[in-house]
């Protein structure tokens, strides 16, 4: 649950995101709480934007609702700038995203994008990932394979209940992995037929991280 400090410091970090946006750009826009705050401050700042890329089918709703234009990836190519929240981060600004369900167009979006810029409040630093359950989405067909191969791995599969992703996939929320070698740990899950993706940000991390402190905002 969200307390008032951490909501405070949600919008405290995403105003200080607006710093790296440039007018008139195409812009990676991600998901979840702390990104809503962003896509508030942006609206508020005035800022033009040419365009927006969005991760999800929420976020695209929240922007046009403010009147920002939303296109495909297919159609902008490369962007500057993507911005996007995490549910864990660690020293080396490895993340953990997918709390939300949007971890595969989340990925897609920060690999098509020159920087990533992540924004956290503190709550969120870890000094290994794996505190946060993994999320892996994976094609409905192969939910039991996947989830069988992940126990191999050491982990606790259970079943995201209710959802299905704006791709059409589940999501297996997995406990009590190893990750202390999250990119040896990325690639392993990813190369498990029926996976789409999992939410382990390390093969691409973020490439700055800025966290909202009771004493401000720090860049990592």
């Amino acid at each position: 649950m969200t307390t008032d400090r951490q909501q405070q410091q949600k919008r405290q970090v995403a105003e200080a995101a607006l710093a790296w946006v440039r007018a008139d750009c195409i812009l990676g826009v991600g998901t979840g709480s702390t990104v809503n705050c962003f896509i508030e401050a942006l609206a508020a700042s005035g800022m033009r934007l040419e365009a927006a890329v969005s991760s999800s089918e929420a976020t695209t709703d929240r922007l046009r609702a403010l009147g920002i234009e939303v296109r495909d990836l297919n159609d902008t190519g490369t962007l500057d700038l993507y911005i996007d929240g995490a549910d864990e981060f660690d020293a080396h600004r490895r993340l953990i995203k997918g709390g939300g369900g949007a971890l595969t167009r989340e990925k897609v979006v920060a690999a098509a994008s020159r920087k990533f810029v992540c924004i956290v409040d503190e709550s969120k630093k870890v000094g290994v990932l794996g505190r946060f359950p993994l999320p892996v989405e994976v094609i409905p067909m192969a939910r039991s394979y996947v989830a069988r191969q992940l126990v191999a791995m050491g982990g606790q599969p259970e079943l995201r209940p209710g959802l299905v992703t704006d791709n059409g996939n589940v999501i297996l929320d997995v406990h009590n992995l190893d990750l202390v070698d999250p990119v040896a740990a990325e690639q392993r899950i990813n190369n498990l037929a029926g996976v789409v993706t999992c939410g382990l940000f390390a093969l691409r991390p973020a490439d700055v991280v800025l966290m909202a402190t009771p004493s401000g905002v720090q860049k990592l």
